[in-house]
Order: C-alpha cells, then structure tokens, then sequence
C-alpha cells in the first residue's frame, strides 16, 4: 500500500507506482490518498499530468492543524489497513501524513518503508523534521538519497542492514517528463496561469527572469517576515529582473491577511501565478537565471537542471544540492541582507547540472527490484 498524501509526495509516487505495476505476479498494490492537498491545482492536477492512477481509496482529511490532521489520518488510515491488511506500507517525505501513516502501520504489525529517509536539517522547530525522525525510527525498510542520509541513520541507531540506498526518485520523475516540459512555451506557460489576466504582461525571456516560491511556516506565518520578503521582492529585486511567483496556497492566504496585494499587484516586473502543474514548474525551472524558494524538492531539482538557487531558509535536510558539495544552492535564510548579498553573488552564475552518485532516474527501480527480492523470498510478512 503506497501512501500519497500532498504535492511533494506525488512526484515521488508516480515513478514507483509505475514499477511495482510492472510486476503484478509478485507486487499487488494499491494507492492511497490522504488529501492532505485536496485542492485541484495541489492534487488532481498533478495525478494527471504525472499518470498517477486513482487512488484505491481517498481518506479525505484535509486542512486543520498539525495535530488533527495527524490525527484525522491515523484514524481514518487504521480502517484501510483493517480491510486490506498489506503486507507493507510504502510512505514517502516527511509531511504529516507520512508520520500518521507510518505510527498506524506500526501498530498495526504491518512492515513500513521509507523512501527519502535519513535527510536531516537537524532543525526541531520544523514540523518536518520530526515527521522524518518518527517515520525513520519505525520503518522495516530505509530507502535513502545519499551517503549522508545513510550516516545520519547509522548515527541514530538504525541497523544498517535496514539502509538502501538508492537513489533520488523526485529525479526519475524530472528525466521522464523532461522532454515534455521542454516543449512547453515558455511565455504560454505564464500567460495561461497568471492570476491578474487584465495587466499587461512583460516579456518573459530565457535565462533572463527569477522563480520565487514560498511556502514554509518560518517564512509565511511570520507577518513581519513574509513583510520584509515582499517588500524586499517589490522594491528591489524585481525592478532589476522579472520574477514569476506561482503561489502557494498557504502563502496567498497570508498576503491577504497583510495587506500586501494591492502593492503586489502594482508591481508590474512582478507575475503572480496560481500553482502550477509539475511540468509547468519544470518548464519555468529550465529557462530561469535564478530560483528563489523554501522548497526541497525544487532544491533537488535545480541540482540537476544548473539553474542556481538561493534557498530561503537557515538551513537544509539536502546537502548534496548546495555548492559546497558541487550542486547550485546556497542557504540565505529570511535575512534581507543575506538574500541582497545572494542574489549579487549569484544572479549571473553560470547554470551548473550537477548529478550526485544515483540521481539518474533509476531509483524506482531499485526500490522495486527490494521488494521483489523480498517477495521471491516469501518475506512479506517476517519481522525485522
């Protein structure tokens, strides 16, 4: 049983999905989806573009806070193991489904996977983190990234034995929609999800604009700080270079609360857009000269493609994408001045692809080939 629960979830899904179907002697599955992000342009929209099948089963939880959606998950998630009884339970990130999900199939006796595991920022304060340390000190199974996601599990404990690694799987999905993505029209891109289709639209040219996305509560919930950064955006940086902002839910209902809109609407070299689909943010991704976001995956992501990112926060459970360890990322917080100084050092920097050891499209397979080997065994079901 594979478990989907938001956006950041679902790119990870589509590939594995795609090779555990290929061997139905040995691998039945069935999807589910908590609704974590149940809104079409965070959910359906994606399953779409990315051939994700139905869900088997749709929990329906929803918005709330984290606890009650930990909670809502747990309750509802315990009656589809109840009926189907799997033999594993497959979660993925570390949103909060993925540590409801994974408490749940501990209780129930039922062996528990963990793709992405071991990525650390070592930072208690982001609900992530936890969500990543619970599901990792209860799963069977540890699909990792990375060396330093493998030391991180040893050092807390995990029996290596349980450690695999195999790859990134967010890159399986990058190199299977690549080609369809670049196809896409740059400027049809932005004029079809712009939310202001009234302004006049400035040219958006390769290599000569910026991508922002916000969505993390350090960088949202604060008014003071989602403050600064829009004002810092408005008066600033966009006056020197377009910047396209496809907008998270959560951080649209914030500029609402503050008061921000109109100024953002008026700031013309400024392009809000709604969310956009996987392969629309790719496309956006290619052609940009600068990637300002909170976003793992997008740091994941901007590795791969060389477009240097300047990652809005302190700090990173993905040292591999920073330029420390030969990706395109640097860490600049919320800090103005350390974004100011970011962006001078690093708006003309050369676009860098940068591959690390098993990012090539092939992690899905490995975790496949893990669960075949398992069953070919008859270990479905033996404990760890």
């Amino acid at each position: 049983m594979t478990v989907a629960a938001a956006r950041p979830n679902f790119m990870k899904v589509a590939p594995l999905l795609r090779e555990l179907r290929r061997h139905p002697g040995h691998l039945q599955t069935r999807l589910v989806h908590t609704g974590q992000h149940y809104d079409r342009e965070m959910s359906d929209a994606f399953f779409a573009d990315l051939g994700i099948p139905a869900p088997d089963l749709h929990l329906g939880v929803g918005s709330g806070t984290h606890s009650e959606q930990v909670g809502n998950t747990m309750i509802a998630f315990e009656r589809a193991t109840r009926h189907w009884r799997p033999d594993w339970v497959v979660v993925f990130g570390d949103v909060n489904a993925t540590c409801a999900c994974a408490i749940t199939a501990r209780k129930e006796g039922i062996r528990l996977a963990h793709v992405e595991a071991g990525l650390r920022s070592f930072d208690m304060t982001m609900p992530e983190e936890i969500n990543r340390i619970v599901t990792d000190r209860l799963a069977d199974l540890l699909f990792t990234t990375d060396p330093a996601a493998d030391a991180n599990l040893v050092h807390e404990g995990m029996p290596p034995k349980s450690i695999r690694r195999v790859g990134n799987i967010m890159i399986d999905t990058l190199d299977a929609e690549y080609a369809q993505s670049a196809s896409l029209a740059l400027h049809a891109v932005v004029a079809a999800n712009r939310l202001d289709k009234d302004a006049p639209l400035p040219a958006i040219q390769p290599g000569q604009y910026a991508v922002l996305t916000l969505h993390r509560p350090s960088n949202v919930d604060d008014r003071k700080t989602l403050t600064a950064l829009v004002s810092y955006f408005i008066e600033e940086f966009s006056p020197a270079m377009p910047l396209v902002w496809p907008l998270h839910p959560r951080c649209a209902r914030q500029l609402e609360s503050t008061g921000a809109w109109p100024a953002l609407k008026a700031a013309r070299p400024i392009i809000l857009l709604k969310p956009v689909g996987y392969r629309e943010m790719l496309r956006l991704n290619m052609d940009a000269r600068l990637m300002l976001t909170d976003s793992g995956g997008l740091q994941e992501e901007c590795c791969v493609l060389g477009t240097p990112c300047i990652t809005l926060r302190d700090n990173t459970e993905r040292p591999a994408t920073l330029r420390s360890e030969g990706g395109t990322s640097v860490l600049a917080g919320s800090d103005i001045g350390r974004i100011r100084m970011a962006v001078a050092t690093w708006k003309d920097a050369p676009r860098k692809p940068h591959r690390p050891a098993l990012w090539d499209g092939s992690a899905a397979s490995r975790i496949a080939a893990a669960f075949n080997e398992l069953a070919e065994r008859g270990q479905n079901r033996e404990p760890t």
